[in-house]
């Protein structure tokens, strides 16, 4: 059996009057995706649990398969994984955005979308001047990643820690709000607010920044710290499930989960994590990938990013090229094998009125072998909450999507 996920993120929404009042999964022409929902089932499942942060570190390891209340340990280690950061038993992950907020409020958590070659060159520029120190009983260590988001990784001495317990907020939920009422919580969170003053000189200074205000674009002001976590334990992906998988994805975060997993990660050239990627090469990775796995994950970000930028039409668009480019060719190839099982879902909801993402089940499309139609006929939210079919957990949905009837 081959079996294929298809995650378009923060695909699931609310009707907006943008798009007539209607959702974007409404509101795209979405023919492939139909077409799953017509030979198989539409539904439901709740990735994110009421105690944990609605985003996709919890909701991705929920989808996957797993029960974030029992795996879950912070965001960042899963992004150290895919980076290739090595994390003992007293060392703590921390996600560090290069952030643009000049106002003092969070105007750009991405810095307009910064290169990762500029990036790179301003967070080797915090670790030269702040990298190394001693801070609370440990070294702290800058590792650049993709675009804006990096890695802050604190080699502690001992098992004591200073973020045990700490709160910190994601930059992408407090769109163009005060950054002060947004700041880390608990014992620690004064190393983490120094740090992150202390990078504003820095930034502020570096030819790279220069250049980008030169161009006119947006130069990254300062550094936001959070999402910080010690290394989870899994258990690898084959010994639950019995299948060998492979990820695709251009988003640190959603490839370290999969190598967390034990499944093989597949790096496509131009596949950016933002609405540029290239859609169709994703689709041809993923249907060379069958041949060598049970299971290929495509995981898509553009629809996410569209709705932290308000932006209803590119969300729709997104959504109608991964349905062309990566679904479509999807459902073509893979009845060339005898038995074979495709999902559609994304990990958690993003809405455009808020630009954040948001609690809530969303909705999955499956067919294949063994999947009886059960009538609807397009995948879109009202489509689901009809659907009797629930998984509450959502991590139960894995189990039935490898074996359920």
């Amino acid at each position: 059996m081959k079996y294929v996920i298809v995650i378009p993120d923060g695909c699931a929404d609310e009707p907006v009057a943008e798009l007539g009042n209607r959702t974007p999964l409404q509101a795209a022409h979405l023919p492939h995706m139909d077409r799953v929902v017509e030979f198989g089932v539409v539904g439901r499942s709740n990735n994110v649990p009421a105690s944990l942060t609605p985003a996709s570190d919890v909701a991705t390891l929920s989808l996957f398969g797993y029960d974030p209340l029992k795996v879950y340990t912070g965001r960042a280690p899963l992004e150290t994984a895919a980076m290739g950061i090595h994390l003992g038993p007293n060392d703590w992950a921390i996600r560090c955005n290069l952030v643009h907020a000049p106002d003092g409020h969070m105007r750009d958590f991405t810095s307009g979308h910064i290169t990762s070659d500029d990036g790179k060159e301003l967070i080797l520029a915090l670790q030269r001047e702040l990298g190394g120190k001693e801070v609370a009983g440990g070294a702290i260590e800058f590792h650049p990643g993709v675009s804006y988001r990096n890695i802050l990784v604190w080699r502690g001495k001992s098992a004591e820690s200073p973020f045990t317990g700490m709160k910190t907020q994601p930059p992408h939920d407090v769109p163009d709000k005060p950054i002060a009422d947004h700041l880390p919580v608990g014992a620690g969170r004064d190393i983490l607010v120094s740090l992150m003053e202390a990078s504003k000189p820095i930034l502020a200074a570096h030819p790279a920044n220069l250049a980008r205000i030169e161009r006119g674009e947006k130069p990254a002001t300062q550094i936001w710290l959070w999402g910080q976590g010690k290394a989870p334990t899994v258990e690898p992906f084959q010994a639950t499930y019995g299948k060998k998988g492979a990820i695709i994805s251009a988003v640190d975060l959603v490839r370290g989960v999969g190598v967390l997993l034990g499944w093989h990660r597949i790096d496509v050239p131009g596949a950016t994590g933002y609405l540029d990627t290239d859609y169709a090469a994703k689709g041809r990775y993923a249907i060379e990938a069958l041949g060598a796995f049970d299971l290929v994950c495509v995981h898509v970000e553009a629809p996410d990013e569209a709705s932290h930028e308000g932006r209803a039409d590119a969300k729709v668009e997104a959504l109608e090229r991964i349905d062309q480019h990566i679904v479509g060719p999807l459902m073509e190839e893979l009845p060339r094998y005898k038995d074979w099982r495709i999902l559609v879902e994304p990990d958690h909801r993003t809405t455009l009125k808020t630009r954040a993402h948001a609690y809530g089940a969303v909705p999955f499309a499956a067919a294949g072998t063994g999947i009886a139609p059960g009538g609807a006929k397009s995948y879109d939210e009202p489509t689901a909450d009809a659907s009797k079919m629930l998984f509450d957990p959502g991590w139960n949905l894995m189990r039935w999507y490898l074996g359920g009837k």
